[in-house]
């Protein structure tokens, strides 16, 4: 299995949803190879042995053709031998000397690759440097099928499978048409798609996700799968809720970014502070639009009653919906969300866009279209205000999410694997 990140060490749902992935599968006998860019030697190896691609050296070698003279001793014997005349004069011992060429491979340089991990500006030199690592790595061990999550290792899963023949997996967290609309990169449009063709199966979180697959990328139907996301049990046991201020909080929580839809959410938060000001909204994340949010909250006078966390993680995702009283995710196009599942498992009612895949498991949670402002910020109030809608969501809501675990999702994922196999 190849992936770019593995939790403690995350940036968002990726990371976390291969940590419950892997954790489900084990629990149905499957032995998991994990291999990250670059470990940081305090990773959950419960459910997986974790290969370090900054570990690996990788061999670097180039075709030869080298000539050596062969040297050949035969015996000769004419063949229109006559009657009367004997044998040996006509046989002669004959020696012939020829070039011959052998083709091989010679071992230039040897090298480790020094990965840093994470999202830089160099993202697509490690993508490419990556793919060379799984080259080596593969043919080094044993294993069943490649799993690839995510563009960013699509090219290493390839590579695996040309270098052992191996059945190929690719997980389609998300598409480039979600994270960038309609100004897609072309570079990773083409890796997404290169990756896609050359694998086996596909697996799509959601069937959002499974249509754009199909549609803008031209895979196969048949080859396409949808296995949804599901979620880790809560430890909100363990954590205390420090919350320190009286008024109803509401929370945002994830990149703060074009897909998420931060701009809905907090324009939807102005409209609720018109008709109620004993309200926090939290904004937990970091991303490209940080800068222009925190400038339009400005702007918009509410700074008062606003608040930006950074990036959360870990338990302090837990502690952030424990002081909550509302979670609001207005993804302008989600493939999945887990954050949602974690707020429900946290007993915080939620308010999803329609344009997410989670709205496809969901059934107890409000669900508006993201560019609707208004209606996104009735919903908020009417969560805050009305504690019969608050408890209905909250108790019903848990329930749903108690059965989309993570060992459902990995037992219909190795059915795939048995398939291919």
């Amino acid at each position: 299995m190849f992936g770019w990140e593995f939790p403690p060490h995350i940036t968002g749902g990726l990371g976390t949803a291969c940590f419950g992935m892997t954790k489900g599968l084990a629990r149905h006998g499957v032995e998991v190879l994990f291999v990250v860019p670059k470990a940081f030697g305090d990773e959950s190896q419960e459910a997986i042995r974790l290969i370090n691609a900054s570990d690996i050296e990788v061999s670097f070698t180039q075709e030869i053709e080298k000539e050596f003279e062969e040297k050949l001793t035969y015996l000769e014997v004419e063949s229109n031998i006559l009657p009367y005349v004997y044998p040996e004069d006509f046989e002669r011992l004959v020696e012939e000397k020829r070039l011959v060429t052998h083709k091989g491979k010679k071992t230039i340089f040897s090298t480790k690759f020094d990965f840093s991990g994470k999202y830089g500006t160099n993202l697509m030199e490690e993508v490419n440097h990556y793919a060379w690592v799984a080259s080596t790595i593969a043919p080094q061990h044993q294993f069943d099928v490649i799993h690839a999550h995510d563009w960013l290792t699509y090219p290493a899963g390839i590579a695996a499978k040309k270098a052992t023949g191996k059945p190929l997996i690719v997980h389609m967290h998300a598409t480039e048409f979600d994270r960038s609309g309609q100004s897609v990169n072309q570079a990773v449009y083409d890796i997404e798609r290169w990756g896609m063709e050359e694998a086996d199966k596909v697996i799509t979180v959601s069937h959002l996700t499974r249509n754009i697959v199909i549609d803008k990328y031209g895979i196969k139907p048949d080859k396409v799968v949808t296995v949804h996301n599901a979620v880790e049990p809560s430890n909100r046991d363990t954590i205390t809720n420090n919350k320190h201020v009286k008024e109803k909080v509401v929370t945002f929580l994830g990149r703060i970014t074009f897909q998420k839809g931060p701009e809905y959410f907090i324009e939807a938060a102005y409209k609720v502070l018109q008709r109620d000001r004993n309200v926090r909204f939290v904004m937990a994340g970091s991303g490209d639009l940080l800068v222009k949010m925190v400038k339009r909250v400005a702007s918009l006078g509410i700074a008062d009653r606003f608040h930006f966390t950074g990036f959360l993680k870990g338990d302090d995702v837990d502690k952030m919906f424990s002081m909550s009283d509302a979670y609001v995710m207005p993804s302008v196009s989600e493939p999945f969300g887990i954050s949602p599942l974690e707020a429900i498992r946290s007993n915080v009612p939620v308010i999803i866009s329609k344009q997410s895949g989670v709205a496809e498991v969901l059934k107890h949670a409000l669900k508006v279209d993201f560019w609707d402002i208004d209606a996104l910020a009735d919903n908020i109030h009417a969560i805050l205000r009305y504690d019969v809608l608050t408890k209905i969501f909250e108790n019903e809501g848990r329930k749903e999410v108690d059965n989309l675990k993570w060992e459902k999702a990995a037992f219909n994922i190795k059915l795939i694997y048995v398939s291919l196999v």
